[in-house]
């Protein structure tokens, strides 16, 4: 059966809702909503092969007066980036008193080489690609293990490499590190987000 599973940001006014398979490696479709550097939409569909390596990500964002999409294809140990845009996002960001933003994809497709993960930034979804991609569950614990992924920006939707380090500290607990981060995050006992420090935390049905 389809899983439901909801996250309210804790680092800015926002959360995500997602619908996801997991019999056979991961299909999710999500809507994330936040109000940081302005209020945007976005909406994005994903799916891993059985492995949970990424196969195909669609993202769509949307804010008043512009709409952006990205679609990352991973095929052959290359990944193909398209992109649309309508609209004027950098606008609307420096109307709001904000720097302009990167351009949606990338230039250099070739750079995501390494990344069999992708990461959408402020959803703490994606954190559950390389936990079971790399089986932390049943690894021992404080063995880290550095990645790349292809990390897709929100709300600009440029996409670029990203070095990130995944340890596992204890049942139910991974400590996640990039270059200017660190939190330890919990997760419930199939491998998804339960409380993530400095950014989302699960509201559960009662």
């Amino acid at each position: 059966m389809p899983k439901s599973l909801f996250w309210s940001r804790t680092d800015t006014a926002g959360s995500e809702q997602v619908v996801l398979d997991d019999g056979n490696g991961l299909s999710a479709r999500g809507t994330l909503l936040a109000v940081d550097p302005i209020p945007w939409t976005a909406r994005f569909q994903l799916s891993t092969a059985p492995d949970w390596t990424t196969s195909r990500l669609e993202v769509e964002v949307e804010g008043a007066g512009w709409l952006r999409s990205v679609r990352l294809e991973r095929a052959v140990d290359r990944w193909r980036v398209t992109t649309a845009e309508q609209g004027d996002l950098d606008g609307a960001l420096v109307a709001a008193g904000h720097g302009r933003a990167g351009l949606p994809g990338t230039d250099d497709p070739d750079r995501l080489a390494e990344a069999l993960d992708v990461d959408l930034s402020g959803s703490p979804l994606f954190n559950s690609l390389p936990v079971h991609r790399l089986g932390l569950a049943a690894m021992p614990a404080d063995l880290p293990h550095r990645i790349t992924v292809a990390w897709v920006l929100l709300p600009s939707l440029e996409v670029v490499p990203a070095e990130q380090i995944y340890t596992g500290i204890g049942p139910g607990r991974v400590r996640f590190v990039n270059d200017t981060f660190t939190a330890d995050i919990d997760l419930d006992a199939d491998g998804y987000v339960v409380r993530y420090p400095g950014l989302a935390e699960r509201i559960d049905p009662r």
